[in-house]
């Protein structure tokens, strides 16, 4: 595992629990807007926590904290994330994932095998948008259908969400957006703000009233959508 932050305590990262948040190192998307840019893009191996302390914590907070949010970066790049997950699990902690859907095998695996109790994944836009959101101009988007399709089953509770960016994002993708995710169990529109750490330059979130808009548009494909950060 490669770790490079550590929340000890959270009420924010994972829905209804009392958690502390893991930060990843690694990220194979370029998104212009991505707020921790240092963890995709500048990895500095002086900063990193080894598992085993973390693991160390958790066994000292039995009882206080309840939960474990992974996230990243992209936390499914990292190869031993199962056997990191399993020794959470064996402490009592509930998890949850936060992916961008570009390993569905490993998804998969993590799914089937019961570890995971909540999943949060990325949708960076409608399809036909993505290679752009994401500053990848070859992307593939055939891995996000399948984790998309792997989550709509429903072996695991899960939300989709996008980030909305000015420069990104309109009424019009984010309702092909929902058209794709049809039938979600829970679909939020975050607010983008600047955290001073991003990819890329000049971007800018969108106006509460515009939001608004976006989320009565992806109604049309799911029930439950709603505004977060604003």
């Amino acid at each position: 595992m490669i770790i490079n932050g550590f929340l000890k305590m959270t009420l924010l990262d994972f829905p209804g629990r009392v958690a502390c948040t893991v930060f990843t190192a690694g990220c194979n998307m370029r998104c212009p807007f991505c707020h921790n840019a240092p963890l995709v893009t500048e990895i500095n191996t002086d900063e990193r926590i080894a598992a085993e302390e973390v693991i160390s914590f958790l066994k000292k907070r039995q009882g206080l904290l309840d939960g474990v949010a992974i996230t990243g970066g992209e936390p499914l790049m990292q190869k031993d994330i199962a056997d990191f997950i399993a020794e959470i699990r064996a402490l009592g902690y509930s998890v949850k994932l936060d992916t961008n859907g570009t390993f569905p095998e490993r998804l998969e695996e993590l799914i089937k095998s019961g570890v995971l109790d909540y999943v949060a994944m990325d949708i960076k836009n409608c399809p036909g948008l993505y290679a752009e959101t994401v500053g990848v101009p070859s992307f593939d988007i055939t891995p996000i259908k399948e984790s998309v399709k792997l989550l709509l089953e429903g072996g695991v509770d899960y939300e989709f969400r996008t980030t909305v960016v000015r420069q990104f994002h309109d009424v019009n993708s984010i309702e092909k957006a929902a058209e794709w995710i049809k039938g979600a169990k829970r679909y939020f529109l975050q607010a983008f703000t600047d955290s001073g750490n991003l990819i890329g330059e000049n971007m800018s979130g969108v106006p509460k009233e515009e939001m608004q808009k976006m989320a009565e548009a992806a109604k049309k494909y799911i029930k439950a959508v709603s505004l977060r950060g604003i």
